[in-house]
This record gives structure tokens, sequence and C-alpha cells, in this order.
């Protein structure tokens, strides 16, 4: 019987089937060009292929292909009625995701890693900045994906893509030693691995070694495909570190490049968010005449996510849309999915939001009054520590503005703490007062 990487069985007869699939899942494993044509090739090897069918529904989904990505769904259910419970299983679980339905997914698929915890397709989905945990609303999310990444990780030793994500989450669980260790021995294990690369610069930037972040990108990125649905996130990377060296002109230059919208084969969500909140912190370094580009993402957003639902992507909108109309009819949105328990994060998501309007309008001590409280629930929104630190950085310049340096003082330091930031020294300098 044909297997996957993991030595585990595959309902096909079709050898060639079985290995286009294989390259398929290290494709989508490693975030590189290349998984869609694989799962085609899969498909059309053998279609009856009931994993090749989901796998390529799965990309359809990240690409915001809502229709497509069900329909194959739906064929894969189909399909997988004479495979092993296994695949039966691991159908369920990522059609479950395509259908929006998260508190299905997580349940089902933590019961089905106890009984086949090297199905990397699914722990896969619980993990990552986009991840089911990270998405869920919980404020505990870090530790949830480093728990289940211990919890399993006899299983999988040394393997290229489970120390990608077991450094990744050492990372976010505040880990950095460990974290960078691991991720440094993914980049090794295999360099063709965009996840490896994404969490070495993640720990980088939590370290406070920007200027080694930004090496490592500059040689790494040359041999990455530039259609992998992670490269324009990884310029962004090296964009933040290029503002931690006061150099907004090099940040803007890497948006232009390679982030704004302009027909970039990558998903949306990753295009909106990266966009809108870079150049939130070009705003914030001070960087004008960006009201074009606010205005392009803005459109972005309203075309890719019209409606409130996405909970990251909504407090992106905030960003890009917080002196508009449209931000007025989105926040009346999260109100009424909040009304009804559908908004994930809670009230936090629509404090966050509040409070970036008060700032964009100069209200700085209403953007402080409402921020501040929401720092403690920030986790709740998903993605990284890097992503959601803009909010803390824009509430620390909200109280710069509000001539309340003592009140920024106190969160500057407890970062400095954590990790050396040439930018946190000249905001520290800016509340003390010192214009030397």
């Amino acid at each position: 019987m044909n297997r996957d990487r993991y030595d585990l069985p595959l309902t096909t007869s079709s050898d060639r089937a079985a290995a286009h699939y294989r390259e398929g899942v290290d494709y989508m494993l490693s975030a590189w060009h290349g998984a869609e044509d694989a799962f085609d090739k899969a498909i059309a090897a053998d279609p009856g292929f009931a994993l090749a069918h989901i796998g390529r529904a799965r990309l359809h989904q990240l690409n915001m292909e809502g229709g497509k990505a069900r329909a194959m769904a739906a064929q894969a259910r189909e399909l997988v009625a004479g495979a092993t419970p296994r695949e039966k299983s691991q159908v369920e679980i990522i059609a479950a995701v395509i259908e929006g339905k998260p508190k299905v997914a997580i349940p089902a698929g933590e019961a089905h890693l106890d009984d086949h915890p090297r199905d990397a397709q699914v722990l896969s989905m619980l993990l990552g900045a986009f991840g089911l945990y990270a998405f869920s609303g919980r404020p505990d999310h870090d530790a949830a994906k480093l728990a289940i990444c211990e919890k399993h990780a006899g299983h999988y030793g040394e393997d290229w893509w489970f120390t990608s994500y077991l450094g990744w989450s050492h990372t976010e669980a505040g880990n950095l030693g460990t974290g960078r260790k691991l991720s440094e021995r993914a980049v090794e294990l295999r360099a063709a691995n965009a996840n490896a690369a994404h969490g070495l610069s993640h720990v980088m930037f939590e370290q406070g070694d920007m200027e080694a972040g930004r090496v490592f990108l500059s040689q790494w990125m040359p041999a990455h495909d530039r259609q992998s649905f992670l490269h324009g996130h990884l310029a962004w990377h090296t964009a933040l570190t290029l503002l931690d060296a006061d150099d907004p002109a090099g940040a803007l230059g890497i948006y232009e490049q390679h982030i704004k919208p302009a027909d970039r084969p990558y998903p949306p969500l990753n295009i909106f968010t990266d966009g809108a909140s870079l150049l939130w912190r070009l705003s914030l370094a001070g960087q004008t005449g960006l009201e074009e580009h606010l205005r392009d993402i803005a459109a972005y957003g309203e075309k890719h996510f019209p409606q409130a639902g996405a909970h990251f992507a909504d407090v992106h909108f905030a960003l890009a849309a917080a002196d508009g109309d449209a931000f007025d009819a989105r926040l009346s949105q999260l109100e009424a999915r909040a009304a009804d328990g559908k908004l994930l994060p809670g009230r936090a998501a629509i404090d966050l939001c509040r409070g970036v309007l008060a700032f964009a309008t100069g209200d700085n001590d209403g953007a402080i009054r409402l921020l501040e409280p929401a720092m403690a629930e920030l986790a709740r929104i998903g993605g990284s520590h890097a992503q959601r630190e803009l909010w803390e950085d824009t509430l620390i310049v909200a109280c710069l503005r509000a001539g309340q340096g003592d009140r920024a003082s106190g969160r500057i330091s407890a970062r400095l703490d954590r990790r050396p930031s040439a930018r946190d020294e000249a905001w520290a300098r800016a509340a003390r007062g010192d214009t030397a």
C-alpha cells in the first residue's frame, strides 16, 4: 500500500498519485510554491484519491476561493468513503475548517492526533499565527500550540517540518533561546522551507537581533520563489528591521516592491494584514504621503473582506480605513457579531478598533482610554507577537503625544528589558523629555 512521508497509509493504487501527493504536502508544510500543481497531478493520476482533493481544497481556501474550496471538500467527502478511518477523519477535519467551523475542527483535530500523531496535515492546521488555535479567541493560544507540539514531539524526532513548528511555538511562548536553536536547526535540515525562515525571523525580532534578521533574510530570500505565499510576509519582516533602524523610507520601498496589492500570488489575508499594518507602522514612524497607499489597501480589504467575520482582518481594516465611513459600517457589524456571541476575541477587538479611530482623529486621551485596558486581551485576536505589537506601539505613541511620558515609560522599559530596540530607545528618550 502507498504511504505518505510519515508512513501513514494512502488509499490510492497509483504510485504516481502518491508521489505527487507527498510532494504537494511537503510544499504545503514548507510554505513553498508548487503544492497546487502537485495536488493537481495527483488528482489527474488518480481522480478518486480523496486526500489529494482535500489538500487542493485547502489551498483554494487559503487563497479565498471559497466556492472551489467547498466544492472540492464535498467531493473529497464522497471519495473518502472507501478509505481508511484516518483518511476519513482528516477529510472531515479539513472540510470543517473550510466550512468555517473551528469549534468542530479543533476538538476533532486534537482527538485525531491522539490516534494518529504523525498526521502532520492535521497538526499543522492547529499551529501557526493564522492557525486554529491562534484564531480561536482564547488568550492562551501560544501555550496551547507549544503544549500540543510537546505532546507529540516523540513521534517526529528531528523531522524538518516539526522542528520548524516546535521552534516557532517555543518562540511565541517566550522560550527564545530554545526557539532560536530549533529554528536554526530547521533551516539547516531543509533550507527550502519558508516556515523555518519565518520562525527564525520571528525569534530574531523577539530577541532584538534586528541586524542578524536583516542579514539572514537578505541571504535566504533570493533563492525563495516569489510566488510562494510567505514571500511577501518575509519581506514584511525585513521592513520591520528597517523601521527599528529608523529607515522608514527603506521600509516603504519594501512595501511598494513586495507587499502592496498588485496581483500578487499571496493569500489575501497576508497581503491585507501585512500591508495595513506596515503602513500604520510607517505612519507612527513619521512617514508622510501615505494617503494613496492607505486608500489602495482599504479598497483591497473591502474587496476581499466585504463583511465582518474574519476578525484578524477586521482589526486591520480599522488601520486602513479608520477615518472613513467604511470603518463605521465595519464597527457596527462587529458590534452585532459580539451581541450574537460570534466575535471570538470578544469586545477587546472592538476596543482596539475604537482606540485606533481615536488615535487617527487626534484624540490621544481617548486612544489611551480604549487601548490600555485592551492590552490584557490583545492575544485573543491571534497572529504573532510581532504582529500584535502594533497596538502597543500605538498606545505608546498616544501617551507620548498626550504628554503622558511617565505612562509610556513603563511599557517601554518592560519591552527593553525583554530585548534591545533602537526604536524603543528613541521612544524612551522622548518619554523622558530628552531632546539631545
